[in-house]
């Protein structure tokens, strides 16, 4: 994966840190429908609904099952507070 092309996703329980991966692209569970995020993603933050957090990191899939939570995506960083 080219340094250029990676954003950071960080997942994080009131717990715990679950995850912290440089990935290409995460798909997400958001409460009005499933969303991609790709590199210079606009700033945003939305509410999560219970789901797969699927992210692409050195080519292969990876998926991460959450209850819910909130992401904020900002500045190609992706970090999400869930229930997991």
């Amino acid at each position: 994966m080219h340094s250029a092309d990676v954003i950071t996703l960080v997942v994080l329980t009131p717990e715990s840190a679950l995850l912290e991966k440089r990935v290409s692209k995460v798909s997400l569970p958001g409460t009005k429908g499933r969303f991609m995020v790709l590199k210079s993603h606009a700033p945003l933050i939305s509410s999560l609904d219970e789901g797969y957090i699927v992210y692409e990191s050195e080519g292969a899939e990876e998926k991460l099952f959450v209850l819910g939570g909130f992401v904020e995506i900002l500045n190609d960083r992706i970090t999400a507070c869930v229930e997991a």
